[in-house]
């Protein structure tokens, strides 16, 4: 079992959370940390392949559609953190209570307001698969807190994994400020070092009083969890195919986040089987790359050209 100091919990705010080297040497295959490890392997795998997070790992991540990303977290956020607030004293979750270590949701307020101004509030709306995943979140938090368990573990162990790398991708490929702005939510200010702090999580779930049922059932959730995710990710990688050219580049808005995505005018999904008219700005960027159209293009600019310079003599 890790070595490690109490973290935060009812601490001062300001006050950063200080551990030993912690080690893994005594983790059981009974342990939950270790359950955990193993039954979500395939999920994870799978969570990592969607296409999505492929794209985005090699930096073709488009803007607009990190925008609504981030709202969608900022809802998932906001649903967990509101549920581990009520539960902060509930002996199946306490132990994992570390709000000023781990809690995304002002951060994420402040990613928002960078990319969307002060008024994001009135621009953004949850997505259909955030809110099933949303839904999900406030049931455990309300009906089986210790599965609550499972939806932590995901996330936030995640961000402290796979999420920084993520922030250094977005990062360079947005052309984001060296000052961090819009990157909040992976800078985790108040953990001293990251390994150090998941051995302490492991940990404090390996001590919760929990049978072998309770354990499988996290084991469950946690999957469940990741299944959410990556409709949140599929969803995304939709609109991403649906953007048009124009807008990949800070050209026209595609979509604020808020609404029937459906409606947005850029949004020319087509369901399987189903022909309906695409993008207007897509179908006159692929009719700009007709030699024919650019040769008459070419032209036209010419002309523009040679009547600019005789207007100046």
């Amino acid at each position: 079992m890790p070595s490690a100091m109490e973290g935060s919990e009812g601490g001062e705010e300001g006050e950063i959370l200080r551990y030993e080297e912690a080690e893994d040497d005594h983790v059981s295959p009974t342990d939950l940390s270790e359950l955990l490890k193993e039954g979500t392997k395939e999920s994870h795998d799978r969570a990592e392949n969607t296409q999505f997070v492929k794209d985005f790992l090699k930096g073709r991540i488009k803007k607009e559609l990190f925008k609504l990303a981030t709202v969608a977290l900022y809802f998932t956020y906001s649903a967990l953190e509101e549920e581990m607030d009520r539960n902060k004293d509930n002996p199946v979750f306490a132990p994992l209570y570390f709000p000023l270590e781990l809690h995304r949701k002002e951060a994420l307020v402040k990613d928002l307001t960078y990319f969307y101004g002060e008024d994001w509030e009135e621009k953004v709306q949850c997505s259909e698969a955030t809110q099933h995943y949303v839904d999900r979140i406030h049931h455990v938090g309300q009906h089986e807190p210790e599965l609550l368990v499972a939806h932590a573990y995901t996330r936030y162990m995640g961000d402290l994994s796979g999420g920084q790398v993520l922030k250094k991708v977005a990062q360079r490929a947005l052309k984001l400020p060296s000052t961090e702005e819009g990157i909040q939510f992976y800078m985790f200010d108040n953990v001293s070092n990251a390994q150090q702090f998941k051995q302490l999580y492991r940990a404090r779930m390996n001590a919760l009083d929990l049978d072998k049922n309770a354990k499988e059932r996290i084991v469950e959730e946690a999957n469940q969890a990741f299944r959410f995710n990556m409709q949140v990710f599929d969803e995304l990688d939709k609109i991403g195919k649906s953007l048009a050219e124009a807008a990949q580049d800070g050209g026209f808005p595609v979509h604020d986040g808020k609404g029937d995505l459906r409606k947005c005018p850029y949004y020319a999904d087509r369901q399987a089987g189903e022909a309906g008219p695409g993008c207007p700005y897509q179908a006159a960027a692929a009719l700009a790359k007709q030699p024919l159209v650019q040769l008459i293009l070419a032209a036209c600019v010419a002309v523009a050209a040679g009547a600019a310079a005789w207007y100046v003599m």
